[in-house]
C-alpha cells in the first residue's frame, strides 16, 4: 500500500512546498560556508526528497481546530534538512546553527508589523482563554485517544512576583513522539532551538529552562512582551541564545 500524506496537509501542499524551498534557499550559503560538503545542488535535492517522506510522516492532531497543526506544519520540514545534514556528517550543532539562522531569516521576511500584530494576538487576553481551553482539551482521555501524537499541555497562571504573562508546560510533545517514531532523537534538539526567534520575531520573550528533550518532565515556556526597541535588535537575540543555552 503506497504511503500517502493525509488529506489536510494535502490541500496545503503548495504552502508546505514554497516555505521548503524558500527555506533552503536562504540556508544554502550558510551550508556553503559551514560544512564540507561540496554538491550543494544535489544535497538540497536529497532535502527535497526527504521533505517528501516527512509530509508522509507528519502526524493529523486536528487540522485547523488545534493550534499545534501549525506547529508541525511550520517545522518539521526542518527534520527533512536535519536528516540529510546529519547522514553526510553535518554535526548537530552546526545544524543548529543553520537552521535557527535560516529559520530567523525567513520570519523577517514577513513584514515588521505584521509578525508583531500576529505577536499581539497571542498575547491578548482572548488568546489566552482560548489557550486555557485547548490545554484542558489535550489532557483529556477522548483527545489523547483520538490524536495520540499529539502535544499535551497546561495553561500556567503568573504567581505574585513572577515576570511573566503567561505560561504553558508542555507534558508531552509532539516532536518528541514524532522523532522517537522515526528515529530522528538525536536532530530533535535542533527543533526545540527555533522557538526562541520564532517568538522574538513577533514582540514576545520566550523563557524557557527545560525541555522534554533534554530529558525534563515537561517543557516550561514562559512569554512576556518585548520592549520595542527589543523586537528585532542584536541584544534581544544575544539574550535569547544565552537562555537557549540554560536549557
Amino acid at each position: 500500500m503506497a504511503v500517502t500524506i493525509h488529506p489536510f496537509y494535502a490541500a496545503h501542499r503548495d504552502a508546505l512546498d514554497a516555505a521548503m524551498r524558500q527555506r533552503l534557499d536562504l540556508a544554502e550559503p550558510m551550508v556553503c560556508a559551514r560544512t564540507h560538503l561540496a554538491d550543494i545542488a544535489a544535497i538540497r535535492r536529497e532535502m527535497l526528497d526527504e521533505f517528501e517522506i516527512v509530509l508522509t510522516q507528519m502526524p493529523y492532531v486536528g487540522g485547523a481546530a488545534s493550534r499545534m497543526t501549525e506547529f508541525f506544519m511550520r517545522l518539521t520540514g526542518f527534520m527533512a534538512i536535519s536528516r540529510v545534514l546529519h547522514r553526510h556528517g553535518v554535526p548537530p550543532s552546526i545544524i543548529g546553527d543553520i537552521e535557527r539562522e535560516t529559520y530567523k531569516a525567513q520570519l523577517l521576511t514577513v513584514p515588521e508589523e505584521e509578525r508583531l500584530d500576529s505577536g499581539r494576538h497571542f498575547m491578548s487576553v482572548e488568546n489566552q482563554q482560548l489557550l486555557r481551553e485547548q490545554a484542558a482539551t489535550s489532557a483529556t482521555e477522548t483527545h489523547q485517544k483520538e490524536f495520540p501524537e499529539d502535544f499535551v499541555y497546561d495553561f500556567v497562571e503568573p504567581s505574585p512576583g513572577d515576570h511573566f504573562d503567561f505560561g504553558i508546560d508542555y507534558k508531552a510533545c509532539g516532536f518528541c513522539k514524532f522523532a522517537a517514531r522515526h528515529g530522528d532523537r538525536e536532530i530533535l534538539p535542533n527543533i526545540c532551538g527555533l522557538d526562541f526567534d520564532a517568538y522574538a520575531t513577533r514582540g514576545i520573550h520566550l523563557e524557557r529552562t527545560q525541555t522534554l528533550a533534554g530529558g525534563a518532565t515537561h517543557c516550561n515556556f514562559r512569554f512576556s512582551r518585548l520592549q520595542p526597541d527589543e523586537h528585532d535588535g542584536p541584544a534581544r537575540f544575544a539574550a535569547a541564545s544565552r537562555t537557549r543555552k540554560r536549557r
